[in-house]
């Protein structure tokens, strides 16, 4: 009887811990997201290979999905499952843009200077009133360099309200376009495409008719990129320091 009552004991104690250890949630677009797949599947997004760059010590929960903006992430129902699980002393990034430009989906687009600035404050206002740490990020760039070699800005007034929404509400920001802009040049417009998906017809069994794709990453692009915002996030001193490698 003792026994089973301090395997009962051991069990709910480990259950109790399991609910206080710190997570990292993660939520954004399709550059961020889990690809199924991942062994067969040249595609990555940069927060599937986020946690080999931390310890055990934290829990990473990646809730970034394809085709989401600020605003269907929400209608969606997404951000409530995140929001129920937020404790104090939890983590979430936030990273969306890619999906708020698009002016031909009702859904998604966003007015980034009233609607996508709306929305970035609520996750963050709601994410600090679960006593959690928001992080903004920008939006990785994509591959896009003209016949000069100068790469292009394909994302507009949206990084910019994100740096304003950051600085006002003195939100902890990691500024991913201007990393990656550095890291695309440093590439140039040829070697690049190693970052992305770039593949001939036949070259890989997962893209038998070939595929030029300069949005989404490859494993080189997902792991660079993922090294990149490490690196800053350490620098931000807020507390998740303790938890990279």
């Amino acid at each position: 009887m003792k026994k089973i009552l301090l395997i009962f004991s051991i069990a709910i104690s480990n259950l109790i811990l399991a609910q206080q250890k710190t997570t990292l949630f993660l939520i954004g677009d399709s550059t961020m997201a889990n690809k199924e797949n991942p062994e067969k599947n040249p595609e990555h997004g940069w927060g599937q290979v986020l946690p080999q760059f931390f310890t055990a010590g934290i829990e990473i929960q990646n809730h970034a999905m394809n085709g989401r903006s600020s605003k269907s992430f929400r209608t969606e129902g997404r951000w409530d499952k995140v929001e129920k699980q937020l404790k104090k002393g939890d983590f979430v990034i936030i990273q969306f843009g890619h999906n708020d430009q698009k002016l031909k989906d009702s859904t998604k687009f966003t007015n980034p200077y009233t609607q996508y600035r709306a929305n970035l404050e609520r996750y963050v206002n709601e994410t600090r009133a679960k006593g959690a740490t928001p992080i903004l990020m920008t939006s990785i760039v994509r591959r896009d360099f003209n016949e000069n070699g100068v790469l292009i800005d394909t994302h507009k007034e949206y990084p910019l309200v994100v740096r304003m929404v950051a600085n006002d509400l003195k939100v902890p920001f990691v500024d991913l376009q201007l990393l990656t802009e550095q890291l695309e040049i440093s590439y140039g417009p040829e070697n690049s495409k190693k970052l992305h998906l770039h593949y001939k017809e036949g070259e890989n069994p997962y893209y038998p008719k070939g595929k030029d794709d300069d949005t989404h990453l490859s494993t080189l692009g997902a792991e660079s990129i993922a090294k990149l915002a490490v690196k800053n996030l350490k620098s931000l001193k807020i507390g998740l320091e303790k938890y990279i490698k």
